[in-house]
């Protein structure tokens, strides 16, 4: 691997990198905020303000970053840490080989050089190939081996340490992956008290010692998962299917072109087959055991239901949420077909042993079945995208050249024959991982680094300037997950613990969201004041030596946003500027206490807005906050011409020419003008231009978003161009709104004087002090509401409340206030208190067997 590496040029080896995907969009930011943590600020383990507005952040360590192998990209700081991730993608493929190989030894199914194969198809398994971009699953690989050898040891000797350990180890490294291998060891454990042939009362026993050991090991890791459990249970486990429908997923005979090398592309990532590779030779030995007469009759047929559980856990729907603990993958289905590969290498590693003589019954049998999947596949080669007729020819040879050397004894040239073992396995392994990985595109070296380069700069020259408690807006953005990368408050976030109350909450307000992200980039001056973004980053347009200006093409805008023009700039670049926004409030002030009975039902995300700020202001006037706009002209180009824009359906005239929508207005005033496009709007359907310039948007989004398009331009005229991407486009929500500057800086001023001056802040405790200048206030946040967050107000404990179903508030009365809030990680202690007792009682156990 080491080698395709460096012939692909990724870094270190080149311009290129192993950044893809999920590995580029989310995890390689998950990596910088790991460094974080660990070399500056610690807390940020429990909590972090660079999640979102704010969130538990145990659930994305115990969900992406608790390897202990991550220590390594500690020494990869910046723009180095695409080639840590490498590094440490290498270590895993080297060390999954590796616990293989001894796995094997211990149990003695193999011993000779055949090892070095059957580990090198166990660590490029079609799986490993495929999710190699998924590099914080990949310890799996590793551990699996371990824990089986445990298991088949206290099967075996009674002796539960081994399994214990290991089991444990797994639920803290990875504790979805270790859902998957807990029903495994279920399955592992039903073979081999049948292939071990023990009596019923016998069995009965070791399977009860099998069954405390595993929930010994849950126990020892309770300090761990009971507060994960929690944390999850508010934001990744409140998706979990609860309706179960007996269907099946797809015609289930298409998963056998899994079998052939190279048989995975992009669009598998989405929506594909299990990913079942091994390569062939060892996949006939696999079928063989189920024919093989030395194996006792039960032994086979376990055996065969366990695999036949398998393959309909890969097409049947209800199968498949077992194994996944009741939530369908987004992305990168049958998550836990490296247990399938595995039970067919085990297998094929008992069957390929030394007294191995293939029947000539199940010769015919694997023979006839090969003929049967290769008819089936050359038939529907053209429908099947991620193979071609190259690599379904070669798959043929290696499975002729595998029945071949079976039937070939290996008394007449055992240095042959093992050398010929050698080759077709390793090969065959290897074609499929350089294959499979050339129909991915990855990341450049320049692409990541400058970027990250330039957001390292920018953000750390703002802790220069403010080490307060503050939020960050950006107009630029590589990721979602930015503010990690960066180490910085915003409100931005892509991950699967993400708390549904957030994407909910700002899509309600214009931004962008959908079930495991939120974007902070369409902003108004009223979201950006509420939610305390304080400063904002910003592309910055350099002139070239032609005398023309262009973006710089390392800083991708998403967002246009004039309104800054009306913030202070306190820092500048060659690539960026930053701006401080006077009217940011406080991450807590004094509010009307009217917000806690406030429900607001209204889908437009500008009289969400406009309510909100009032009604946290007090004002209880008709005066409106926003101002519905008309447009002064409308031009239809090659579309009927509509009296009315928002709400109507236009086709095109002439099929193959281009159409567009011409909105035109001047602003009467110099306030900020804003404009509301539906989610039918969006990339897919159309581009947008203003005044001309294509107007750069986030692309994603699934309920109505703000557009700013003009500040203090009064009578500038203003052309907003929608062009056309399909025949026809619905104009959902396209509405004109003016900002009442006066009345905004009024409301503004009446919220902010009554601003927590914050004194001291960690991601875990902040500290400040307030003046209530009015009565029946309430202590306002936009903290996200958590059962982990509490409020001491003058040294006394308050009852914390959920407002707007998002953020949290407390009761407070007029006058000077000391506040205080901390938090603290929901049942972390009862976790610990359980952990600690499991581990004396074992230690205690210990001392007495040692002692009797």
């Amino acid at each position: 691997m080491t080698g395709y590496f460096i012939f692909r040029g990724m870094a270190p080896f080149g311009s290129s990198t192993i950044l893809t995907v999920d590995l580029g969009q989310q995890y390689v930011d998950f990596f910088s905020y790991y460094r974080s943590t660990i070399l500056s600020h610690p807390s940020t383990f429990f909590y972090s303000f660079a999640k979102d507005l704010g969130g538990d952040t145990l659930g994305i360590f115990a969900y992406y970053l608790m390897s202990p192998l991550n220590v390594i990209i500690l020494l990869f700081p910046g723009k180095l840490l695409s080639s840590g991730i490498l590094i440490l993608t290498l270590l895993k493929y080297g060390l999954s080989g590796l616990s293989f190989a001894w796995m094997l030894m211990k149990l003695k199914l193999q011993t000779s050089w055949r090892v070095i194969a059957f580990a090198t198809s166990y660590a490029l398994m079609g799986w490993m190939i495929a999710n190699q971009l998924n590099v914080i699953w990949l310890d799996v690989l590793i551990l699996l081996p371990l824990v089986i050898y445990g298991l088949i040891k206290l099967l075996d000797t009674q002796k539960p340490w081994t399994f214990i350990i290991w089991f444990t180890v797994l639920l803290i490294d990875n504790y979805y992956m270790a859902w998957m291998v807990a029903i495994f060891t279920v399955l592992f454990t039903i073979f081999h008290l049948f292939e071990s042939n023990q009596h019923l009362k016998q069995s009965i026993r070791s399977f009860v010692r099998y069954a405390v050991s595993g929930l010994t090991s849950v126990l020892v890791a309770a300090a761990f998962l009971i507060p994960v459990g929690f944390s999850l249970s508010q934001s990744k486990g409140t998706y979990t299917e609860t309706a179960i429908k007996w269907s099946t997923e797809y015609f289930p005979f298409n998963m056998v072109a899994k079998l052939i090398p190279g048989s995975f592309n992009f669009d598998q990532m989405p929506d594909g087959q299990p990913n079942i590779f091994i390569g062939m030779l060892l996949t006939i030995a696999f079928l063989l055991f189920i024919f093989d007469s030395r194996w006792s009759r039960k032994t086979r047929i376990v055996a065969g239901l366990i695999s036949i559980f398998f393959i309909c856990s890969f097409f049947l729907q209800p199968l498949d949420l077992l194994w996944h603990a009741g939530q369908f993958p987004v992305w990168y289905p049958y998550r836990f077909s490296f247990l399938f590969s595995f039970w067919m290498l085990y297998l094929a590693a008992k069957q390929l042993n030394e007294d191995f003589k293939p029947s000539p019954y199940g010769l015919i049998i694997v023979t006839v079945f090969l003929v049967i999947i290769y008819a089936f596949l050359f038939h529907y080669l053209d429908k099947i995208t991620y193979i071609n007729n190259v690599e379904l020819s070669f798959s043929v040879a290696i499975s002729a050249i595998s029945l071949i050397w079976m039937i070939v004894p290996s008394s007449r040239s055992p240095l042959l024959h093992e050398l010929l073992f050698m080759m077709v396995v390793i090969g065959e392994s290897a074609t499929n991982a350089f294959t499979s990985l050339n129909n991915i595109s990855y990341v450049s070296q320049s692409e990541f680094g400058n970027y990250t380069k330039q957001l390292d700069k920018t953000s750390s020259k703002l802790k220069s300037i403010d080490s307060g408690f503050y939020r960050v807006g950006q107009t630029f953005l590589r990721t979602k997950d930015d503010p990690m990368q960066g180490d910085y408050n915003s409100g931005s976030h892509f991950g699967s613990t993400l708390e549904p109350s957030i994407p909910a909450f700002m899509g309600s307000i214009g931004q962008l969201d959908g079930d495991g992200f939120v974007t902070y980039t369409n902003g108004t001056q009223v979201t950006d004041s509420l939610l305390s973004m304080q400063y904002f980053m910003t592309s910055k347009t350099v002139t070239n030596l032609s005398g023309k200006t262009k973006t710089v093409s390392s800083l991708p805008e998403v967002s246009n946003k004039p309104d800054l023009n009306r913030q202070k700039e306190i820092s500048s670049d060659t690539l960026t500027k930053t701006y401080k926004n006077k009217s940011a409030l406080s991450i807590a002030f004094g509010a009307s206490k009217a917000i806690k009975s406030l429900v607001l039902k209204t889908k437009d995300p500008i009289m969400y807005q406009s309510e909100l700020y009032k009604v946290l202001s007090g004002d209880k006037s008709a005066t409106l906050l926003f101002d519905v706009q008309n447009f002064d002209n409308v031009t239809f180009v090659n579309l009927p011409t509509v009296t009315q824009i928002t709400g109507s359906m236009l086709t095109r005239k002439q099929v193959l020419e281009p159409a567009e929508v011409k909105l035109k207005f001047t602003p009467k005033t110099n306030d900020s003008y804003y404009l509301t496009l539906g989610s039918a709007l969006d990339s897919d359907s159309a581009t947008f231009y203003l005044n001309g310039k294509e107007l750069k948007q986030y692309p994603t989004y699934r309920h109505t978003i703000v557009i700013n398009v003009a500040s203090q331009q009064k009578d500038k005229p203003i052309t907003f161009t929608i062009k056309l991407a399909k025949q026809s486009i619905w104009l959902q929500n396209v509405s004109l709104y003016r900002l009442n500057q006066t009345y905004f800086k009024q409301l503004n001023q009446s919220i902010k004087s009554q601003d927590l001056k914050i004194t001291s802040h960690s991601n875990t405790k902040i500290t400040g002090n307030i003046d209530i200048k009015k009565k029946n206030q309430v202590l306002m946040t936009t903290i996200p509401y958590s059962k982990g967050w509490h409020i001491k107000i003058d040294g006394k404990k308050v009852k914390t409340t959920k407002v707007i179903k998002t953020f949290m508030a407390a009761d407070i009365t007029k006058g000077h206030h000391k506040v205080v809030f901390y938090y603290r990680s929901p049942y972390l202690m009862t976790g610990i208190v359980i952990s600690t007792i499991t581990i004396i009682s074992l230690a205690g156990v210990v001392i007495y067997k040692k002692r009797k």
